[in-house]
């Protein structure tokens, strides 16, 4: 938990109990580790077209269907393994990004193969340390920037999938590369 976390901070509207705890607990927040990454990172994969709230509610079926995040298992999976996904009653029935997940965990494992992390490959793009943006107002706040558009290519170059801008963007935010946490009374300091 975050003990110095305020509301004003965070650039949209915490109108749920999950929302509430995701926004406090983990957005933001420097995230290391190849398996926590790769959970954000499909989690953020799943998001797009769909509302954050939804993911925060099946988060526990990803968290199932993709062995826990574990980029061994998950490399492994198959076809049969994504035609047994698309008849579990509560999973994001969408083909791509299930195959984009399986295909991501190649990626990562090579990434590991070649003596690297995905932490290593994703800080490094930062200088391993978060990017302080230091909005203003909730219109600073855009749905990509040149950092997200860097990172997107490499990836893309890298072999991983899904893995556009925009969905980078909110990707590098949610796992604190770029803290974009709004300044506190700038508003009104700006008007």
């Amino acid at each position: 938990m975050n003990s110095k976390f305020d509301p004003r901070t965070i650039p949209w509207p915490l109108d749920t109990p999950e929302i509430l705890a995701y926004s406090r607990d983990e957005w933001g927040q420097p995230l290391h580790g190849d398996q926590k990454l790769f959970e954000l990172l499909t989690l953020e994969i799943f998001q797009a077209g769909l509302r954050w709230q939804l993911i925060l509610e099946k988060r526990s079926i990803l968290n199932a269907a993709f062995h826990h995040f574990d980029v061994k298992k998950v490399g492994k999976m198959t076809v049969a393994d994504v035609t047994e996904l698309m008849t579990w009653p509560k999973m994001i029935k969408n083909r791509r990004k299930i195959m984009a997940t399986i295909d991501n965990a190649k990626v990562i494992q090579r990434i590991q193969k070649q003596g690297s992390s995905l932490d290593a490959y994703l800080w490094n793009f930062v200088g391993h340390e978060p990017v302080r943006t230091k909005p203003r107002v909730v219109a600073d706040v855009t749905p990509t920037n040149h950092l997200s558009v860097l990172v997107a290519k490499h990836m893309k170059k890298a072999g991983f999938k899904f893995v556009g801008p925009t969905i980078i963007y909110s990707f590098i935010q949610a796992a604190g590369l770029v803290d974009n946490h709004l300044v506190v009374g700038a508003a009104k300091d700006g008007q």
